[in-house]
């Protein structure tokens, strides 16, 4: 049994869902895991508070108030590549992601996450991360260092104040003079079934992007293509990229979700994170982080 170092958090509704107690609002919230270990979650002590009294079975619900719970999985495995530090102040780091490895506790991860094993490494409790990439996707990820300008840098991503540039490969098929071509691409993005999938529907856009093909290979049918998203929906620019034609390579949810298996390690999901640009809400100076790794076609 693996067991999360650090608590996760949740607030509870302004409007009550119909329960009397936490407990029942955990049951509810959390249908995939079984009644019976929250019950055991509670009796052990794992749930409580925000200053740290623990929570009874019988704790009423209060809205807007802040629970404190610790993950568990059965097992947890164990991601084999290695995340480096780009950059690091007072106030905050910028890291490289590899794929496949999460930046915060979830699914099967409770301590195999980017965010704790930089806490780890710099020895940093309050390290926390300003903005999210999938599992799967690699590339730089803004951490907050001090809690008291942390809201500063969310507020970065929040109003879209940042610059954010990707990088891509596809399977392109036969398609030709693809080079130096650029595409504009808005539409509905919406969550779809299962639910950790989104869907292009009807609907006023809520999603921008710009696509631009670097290079093309003939020989492979693939080509490497720059990304840069203006609006930050889930899964928005492997949903951008289905729509042109162009899935990115060894994606698993679009366009068809595929079985469920292992991660596959050879064959990782061609997208990078690859570039940030900002002004610093603190220093009021110009930041350009980038990452030397790149895809490549080859």
């Amino acid at each position: 049994m693996a067991i999360s170092t650090q608590p996760s958090k949740l607030s509870l509704p302004q409007t009550n869902p119909g329960v009397a107690t936490v407990l029942e609002y955990l049951i509810l919230k959390f249908p995939y895991i079984d009644a019976s270990t929250w019950q055991q979650r509670i009796t052990d002590g794992k749930v409580h508070y925000h200053n740290g009294a623990a929570i009874t079975a019988q704790s009423p619900f209060k809205a807007q108030q802040r629970i404190y719970y610790y993950r568990e999985v059965e097992s947890e495995p164990t991601i084999p590549f290695k995340e480096a530090i780009i950059f690091q102040d007072q106030h905050i780091l910028v890291a490289y992601k590899p794929h496949f490895l999460a930046v915060t506790p979830g699914g099967a991860y409770v301590n195999e996450c980017l965010q704790n094993r930089l806490r780890c490494s710099t020895d940093i409790a309050a390290l926390q991360a300003v903005h999210r990439l999938d599992r799967v996707t690699a590339g730089l990820v803004m951490f907050s260092v001090n809690p008291a300008t942390r809201h500063l840098y969310h507020h970065l991503f929040e109003t879209r104040n940042i610059q954010k540039t990707y990088q891509a490969i596809a399977s392109i098929g036969a398609t030709k003079g693809l080079a130096g071509q650029q595409w504009v691409v808005k539409n509905h993005i919406t969550q779809a079934t299962p639910k950790f999938r989104m869907a292009i529907t009807e609907g006023p856009a809520n999603s921008h992007s710009t696509i631009k093909c670097l290079q093309q290979c003939t020989k492979t049918q693939r080509a490497l293509f720059e990304l840069s998203p203006v609006t930050g929906k889930t899964h928005q620019l492997r949903l951008h990229m289905q729509t042109l034609g162009w899935p990115i390579l060894n994606d698993k949810y679009y366009p068809k979700l595929q079985p469920q298996s292992a991660d596959n390690y050879v064959a990782p999901l061609q997208l990078l994170a690859k570039d940030l640009k900002f002004i610093d809400p603190v220093t009021k100076q110009p930041r350009h982080f980038w990452c030397e790794r790149s895809l490549s076609l080859s």
